[in-house]
Formats: structure tokens, C-alpha cells, sequence
């Protein structure tokens, strides 16, 4: 399954300058990119807990390389949406990273930290992470666009809320936030093809809200800059087909099948291999057409 735009899309670079980064040449591929997921936390909204312990947070990182995962995306503090996470210490954040984000970045793979503290972005970076991934679009610490600007890497920017409001146009919405957060990158000499846009799937959304921003993803084309979504096993799901978390891999198989239809250019997922298996396949139907 091919994504949109070919090879003469201007976010192929994905860097400043006339060398591709990491991200620029998994993206020069021209096909759905995917993005696995490694919560090293307790309280993660499906998977809280499980890979808490680094010595099977290294293990699992391994096993989603070794299933096709295109890029790992750490995290040491749950971004479930706004109040369901307990926010954590600067030292707590990094004491979980420590023993595992520095392995996983010799792996082989692009890393990213999902982090909305500079600090800890600014740390992983230095253990050689490849990507900044804010949940909150850079707009929540100012000092974040900053430390991506020097590190010139790449920052996936999430659109988010502190709150669901069913009444609102969440497309709007979505397009305004991405509008004030890449303003505040260029302001901060962050290069526009070094952005990707994610439009938080379940994230101060109703699961209607994030149901439209899957189905109207192209709308966010109009930016010129991939676009990232994770749909894994969302509230949303459940909401159309009743289930647990750990239920939920049909609708997230689907969704994401249907994202990369309508644009998306890179699949953040908990389930790697079925993810891979399903986007090679579709790809493989697609290319008989």
C-alpha cells in the first residue's frame, strides 16, 4: 500500500538540507511506515505495567523490531488523555528511561521519546534518539520547539485538549492547532519538512470527533507534511463495537487500514506484526488493481 504524495513531496527530505534523516529516507519509500510502541510505564491506558521492567521493555522493543517495526516510540510517562494519567516527576520520567531507551537507540531502528517535558527530550537526544514526539504540538512548554530546533530532528506534533467538547467542529479545530504549533516551530528555526502531523486520535476528542479525523485525514494535506496516526486499541473502538483494550486489534487493524487510505504516512501501533501483515497485504491487493 503505497502512501500519497510520490517521490516528489516535499516532506520526503525530512530534514533540512539536502541529506535525508532517518525519518526522510523511511519515508522515500513511499509506503505506510510503522511505528511501534514502547510504554515503560505503570499506568498506560492498555498496557500499563507490562513493560515496566526494563529487561522485558528491551525484549519487546526487540520483538516489534524483529516484526517490522519501522520506528520505536518510548515513553516514560503515559499520555492517556487529560485526567486520566497521573503526571510524574522530571526524575521519576527519566529513571524509567534510563535503562532502557540508551539499548533500544543501538538497535538498528530510528527511536523517538514521546515526552511533553523538554528535559527529558533533551536527554534522549543525547542518547541518540531520532525523533521528538509532543503530544501537545509544542504549545504546552515552550521550551520544547528550542530543544528540537537545536537538535534538528525531526518532532511529530499532536494535536490535543485538555477536555472533550462534542459541540465544537473538531476538524476546525484540528487545523488551527496544527496552523499556531507550526508557526511556533518555524519561529523557532525548526524546519517545516522536519514536522509530522498527528491528529490525536482519542485525545480531548468525543469518539465521534476522533472517528471524523480518521475519515476526513485528507483535509490535513493541505499542510504538505506527512501525517501520523495512532489509533491503537482507542476508546473510540469500543464505542462502535463494545470492547476492552486488548480487544480492540479488528478496529485498529481497520482503522489504520483506512488512514493510510485517506493519507497517513506513518501507523503508531501497539500490534506490530499484525499491523505489518495487514498493510503489506492491502498493498499487495492495491498493486494488483
Amino acid at each position: 500500500m503505497t502512501t500519497t504524495g510520490g517521490s516528489d513531496t516535499p516532506w520526503i527530505a525530512g530534514l533540512r538540507g539536502s541529506e535525508p534523516g532517518p525519518l526522510g529516507r523511511l519515508l522515500a519509500q513511499n509506503r505506510p511506515i510503522v511505528m511501534g510502541i514502547l510504554n515503560v510505564t505503570p499506568d498506560s491506558f492498555s498496557d500499563g505495567g507490562q513493560f515496566i521492567d526494563p529487561h522485558s521493555a528491551i525484549r519487546h522493543a526487540q520483538q516489534m523490531i524483529d516484526n517490522g517495526a519501522d520506528i520505536i516510540d518510548v515513553g516514560g510517562e503515559s499520555t492517556r488523555p487529560y485526567p486520566g494519567a497521573k503526571a510524574v516527576t522530571l526524575e521519576e520520567e527519566l529513571a524509567r528511561l534510563q535503562p532502557v531507551l540508551p539499548v533500544v537507540v543501538k538497535m538498528g531502528v530510528p527511536v523517538s521519546i514521546d515526552t511533553i517535558k523538554p528535559e527529558v527530550a533533551l536527554w534522549a537526544l543525547g542518547q541518540g534518539v531520532n525523533i521528538v514526539n509532543d503530544v501537545w504540538g509544542l504549545q504546552r512548554d515552550p521550551n520544547m520547539a528550542r530543544v528540537v530546533a537545536d537538535h534538528v530532528v525531526p518532532v511529530i506534533v499532536t494535536h490535543n485538549r485538555y477536555k472533550a467538547e462534542p459541540g465544537i467542529n473538531i476538524i476546525s479545530d484540528i487545523n488551527a492547532f496544527f496552523s499556531h504549533s507550526i508557526d511556533i516551530a518555524q519561529r523557532a528555526g525548526i524546519a517545516r519538512e522536519s514536522i509530522v502531523l498527528d491528529p490525536g486520535i482519542g485525545f480531548g476528542k468525543t469518539p465521534q470527533q476522533s472517528i471524523q479525523a480518521i475519515a476526513r485525514l485528507d483535509t490535513f494535506k493541505r499542510f504538505g507534511l506527512p501525517l501520523l496516526v495512532g489509533a491503537s486499541r482507542k476508546r473510540f473502538i469500543d464505542s462502535v463495537s463494545p470492547s476492552e483494550p486488548l480487544e480492540r486489534l479488528g478496529g485498529s487493524l481497520t482503522a489504520h487500514l483506512m488512514a493510510v487510505l485517506n493519507g497517513a504516512a506513518i501507523i503508531r501501533t501497539h500490534d506490530v506484526a499484525e499491523t505489518v501483515q495487514a498493510l503489506r497485504v492491502a498493498g499487495a491487493i492495491q498493486d494488483a488493481r
